[in-house]
C-alpha cells in the first residue's frame, strides 16, 4: 500500500534545516542512504521498509536510493534513485524515476542511482567535511561505500584541491529534529494510534477460552491493513497466562484457558508512523480476585506517571513515580517485605518490574532521541526535560514467575498497560484511549461478545 507524501513545504523546511546545521561546520557534503532491500529466502525478499532518517528528508520509499545534501555557496538537494526501467516495472510496479521524483519531492536535482559510484567522487572534491548517518544507518555497506567513494575522489584530485578532511555524523542532529513532532507527524501518529486502538478492541471481542493467540494476531493484522495501516511496527505480542511474563513472546499456538490473562502488545505503522499500545485482559472476561489486585496497581502506577508527563517535568520523572506506585503495591500484596525506601533502594522491585516506563516514540518503535540531556560537566548528565510535542509511550507493569516466597495465587501473572503520549505545553495527551483501560470497561466489552 503505498504511503501519503509527506507535506512538500515541510519535506523541504527539515532539509534545510540539516544544511544550515553543516554550515555551522563550514559546510561539506552529506549523504544518506535509504535501507536496502533483505532476502527472506533465495529470490525471495522481506517486506521493505525504508531508512527513517532518509524517509524524514525526503518522503521517498522507494528502495536502493540516496540523498546526497550540499552545503556551499548553493546549497543543493539530490535524490540518487532507481531510473524508469518498463521491463522491470512490469514485475515489481511503477518506479518514479529521478524526473518524476525531482519534481513531486521538491529536489533541486535527481539522478539515476546506477549513476551513484561516478557522481559522488566528483561532489567530494574541493569539500572540507563529509557527513553521514554514521551511528543509525540501516545501510551495513554505508562506510564501505564513503571509503571508496574518498578514494575515487583522491584518484581525480589535481593540484591543490582538497578532499574532505572531517568525517561527521548526522544522526545525532536528526535525532534532536526528530524528537520534537510537527503538526502533520502528530495527525498521522494519532491516526495510527486510533487504528491500533480499535485493532486491540476487536482482538478483546474475539478472545475466549480455547482460542489461539495466532488467532488474536491475525484479528489484530487483518484490523491494520483493513483500516490503511502499511504494516505493524513492531511483530506483536501475544500472549496468554503465564506466557505474559515473557516480555517479548511471540503470539504462539498456545490455547488461552479459562482463568488466563491475555497480554497484548500490538500497534500498527501508518505512513512510516509506529503506535505502541499493551492491554492485558481476562480470557473469559472476569478478572479474578488476585489478577485485579495487580491490574489495579498496575494502572494506578501508569496514572501517577502520567501525571508525571508534561513539560515541568523530567524524562524520568514518570518512571520514578511508577516505580513508587508499583513497589507500594507489591509490598501491601506482599510480594515484596520491608520499607518502600529499602525496596527501592535495593532495587528488589526488580524481580516483578524489570524494564523502564516509557520510551520515545516515532517513526522509530523506540524513536531516536537522547534520554538525557547534554552534560553540564564531564560527570553530569541530567535528564532531559519533557518538551511539548515530543511522544514517548507509558508502560508501566507488573510479572510474577513461580518463586518459593511468592503466594501462588499470583504465579503466572504478567500485566502491562501501555499507552501512546504526546507532550503538550501543560501535560500530556494519551492518544491511544480509543481502547480501554478501566478494568470495568473491558469486562463490559467481553461481556457483549
Amino acid at each position: 500500500m503505498p504511503f501519503t507524501t509527506p507535506n512538500l513545504k515541510v519535506l523541504t523546511a527539515r532539509r534545510k534545516q540539516l544544511l544550515t546545521w553543516m554550515h555551522t561546520l563550514g559546510g561539506g557534503v552529506a549523504i544518506v542512504p535509504t535501507a536496502p532491500e533483505r532476502t527472506r529466502n533465495r529470490d525471495n525478499h522481506h517486506s521493505y521498509r525504508h531508512d527513517s532518517d532518509f524517509y524524514y528528508l525526503t518522503g521517498f520509499s522507494e528502495a536502493h536510493a540516496w540523498l546526497i545534501l550540499v552545503a556551499g555557496d548553493i546549497d543543493q538537494s539530490i535524490l540518487l534513485c532507481e531510473g524508469k526501467n518498463p521491463e522491470v516495472e512490469i514485475w515489481n510496479g511503477v518506479r518514479w524515476g529521478p524526473e518524476a521524483a525531482a519534481e513531486h519531492f521538491g529536489f533541486d536535482q535527481a539522478h539515476d542511482v546506477k549513476d551513484l559510484d561516478t557522481f559522488i567522487p566528483k561532489l567530494l572534491v574541493g569539500q572540507r567535511n563529509l557527513f553521514s548517518t554514521l551511528s543509525h544507518s540501516t545501510q551495513p555497506d554505508l562506510l564501505k561505500h564513503l571509503q571508496g567513494w574518498l578514494v575515487a575522489a583522491q584518484h581525480s584530485v589535481r593540484g591543490t584541491r582538497a578532499l574532505p578532511q572531517q568525517w561527521l555524523d548526522l544522526s545525532d542532529p536528526l535525532a534532536e529534529m526528530r524528537l520534537i513532532k510537527d503538526a502533520s507527524e502528530l495527525a498521522t501518529m494519532r491516526a495510527a494510534a486510533a487504528i491500533s486502538a480499535q485493532g486491540h478492541v476487536r482482538a478483546m471481542q474475539t478472545a475466549r477460552p480455547g482460542c489461539h493467540e495466532y488467532e488474536l494476531e491475525a484479528e489484530l493484522l487483518y484490523h491494520f491493513r483493513k483500516h490503511g495501516a502499511q504494516s505493524v511496527a513492531y511483530d506483536s505480542i501475544v500472549a496468554a497466562g503465564a506466557n505474559a511474563c515473557v516480555l517479548h513472546h511471540r503470539a504462539g499456538d498456545a490455547v488461552m484457558q479459562a482463568g488466563d490473562l491475555v497480554l497484548i502488545d500490538a500497534g500498527c505503522e501508518l505512513d512510516g508512523y509506529a503506535s505502541d499500545i499493551t492491554r492485558t485482559f481476562p480470557a473469559n472476561g472476569k478478572f479474578s480476585g488476585p489478577q485485579r489486585a495487580l491490574y489495579d496497581i498496575v494502572l494506578a502506577a501508569q496514572q501517577a506517571a502520567y501525571e508525571k508527563t508534561s513539560p515541568q517535568h523530567h524524562f524520568n520523572a514518570g518512571h520514578d513515580a511508577a516505580v513508587q506506585v508499583l513497589t507500594q503495591g507489591m509490598l501491601d500484596e506482599g510480594l515484596l517485605q520491608g520499607t518502600l525506601a529499602q525496596a527501592i533502594e535495593t532495587a528488589a522491585y526488580r524481580q516483578f518490574y524489570m524494564h523502564r516506563t516509557g520510551h520515545w516514540l516515532g517513526m522509530d518503535v523506540h524513536d531516536v532521541g537522547s534520554y538525557r540531556s547534554p552534560p553540564a560537566s564531564a560527570e553530569e548528565r541530567p535528564w532531559r526535560q519533557l518538551q511539548a510535542g515530543m511522544v514517548l509511550t507509558i508502560e508501566p507493569g507488573l510479572y510474577v514467575r513461580p518463586a518459593p516466597d511468592v503466594a501462588k495465587k499470583f504465579w503466572g501473572i504478567g500485566i502491562r498497560i501501555e499507552d501512546d503520549a504526546v507532550v503538550t505545553e501543560t501535560g500530556c495527551e494519551l492518544i491511544t484511549r480509543g481502547v480501554p483501560v478501566a478494568p470495568d470497561e473491558i469486562e463490559a466489552i467481553m461481556r457483549a461478545r
